[in-house]
């Protein structure tokens, strides 16, 4: 599911940088060492020390470096409320350098501190739902992309707090691509499981909830369930349409050629030549 990473990658950027913002010391702040005056909304340091040591971790690049520099603020500051801010960096960092494994140990993290963060549960249930493995999928990962995506799907529109400069046309957008996500790693799992319907049924509200961001692997993964449910003519429309959003990617153009051209055969139709 490259085109959501990246849309995730892009999002999560942009709330970071807001979150560095939001952590700079209020106009009229106290002396070192004391709680800084007119806080802003959001996590906020104790003291100005904290402050400075965030804000220099806050900067770093790179996902080993910044884990480390997460870890080590984490250490010095055990109760401090931008220990979330700098696991979301070091969650963005990894997953700039596509390695989904760490991204989601960063995403645990932050869910140790925050159980409701909206963007780590979408990526930990997304993640976990690549990694399943056919045939018996490992039941323990299928419990926790369940619970993860439900539980993003109960509280994205009160927990996911979008970037302060968007508009509400955006955050209203972010919102329904991150449910999107949501749905697409129930459906998915549910396609590993071999429940098709409900497969079916949540990757058709993952490609409406995410026409501003269509991914062609959830048409796949939808033509995919519907041909595994015989639906054939459904299946053909449902690759065509994923066709239209692949792009140059050789790999999900494959993909969906392959589920179009087994469903035209199944349904006693001619296979389109190549």
């Amino acid at each position: 599911m490259k085109s959501f990473f990246i849309f995730l990658i892009v999002l999560l950027s942009a709330s970071v940088a807001a979150q560095k913002q939001n952590s700079k010391p209020a106009q009229g702040s106290q002396a070192q060492g004391t709680q800084p005056a007119q806080q802003q909304p959001g996590p906020h340091p104790k003291t100005q020390a904290e402050l400075n040591d965030y804000n220099a971790a806050a900067v770093i690049t790179g996902g080993p470096a910044m884990e480390k520099a997460a870890d080590d603020f984490a250490a010095k500051y055990p109760d401090s409320e931008m220990r979330e801010n700098l696991y979301l960096r070091a969650m963005h960092e990894y997953q700039t350098e596509n390695q989904s494994a760490k991204s989601l140990e960063m995403a645990e993290k932050v869910l140790q501190l925050d159980t409701t963060n909206s963007v780590a549960l979408v990526i930990s249930a997304m993640v976990l739902s690549d990694q399943l493995t056919q045939p018996n999928p490992d039941p323990q990962k299928v419990a926790e992309i369940t619970k993860n995506a439900n539980l993003a799907l109960e509280t994205i529109d009160t927990a996911f707090k979008p970037p302060a400069q968007v508009t509400p046309e955006q955050a209203a957008m972010y919102k329904n691509i991150l449910k999107g996500i949501a749905h697409s790693a129930l459906g998915v799992t549910d396609l590993k499981t071999e429940n098709y319907a409900a497969a079916e049924t949540e990757l058709k509200t993952t490609t409406e909830l995410t026409k501003a961001q269509p991914d062609p692997f959830n048409w796949y993964y939808l033509a995919l369930a519907q041909e595994h449910l015989k639906k054939y003519p459904d299946a053909i429309a449902t690759a065509n349409e994923g066709l239209k959003y692949a792009g140059s990617d050789a790999n999900v153009q494959k993909l969906l050629g392959a589920v179009r051209d087994k469903a035209t055969k199944e349904s006693g139709g001619s296979t389109p030549a190549k």
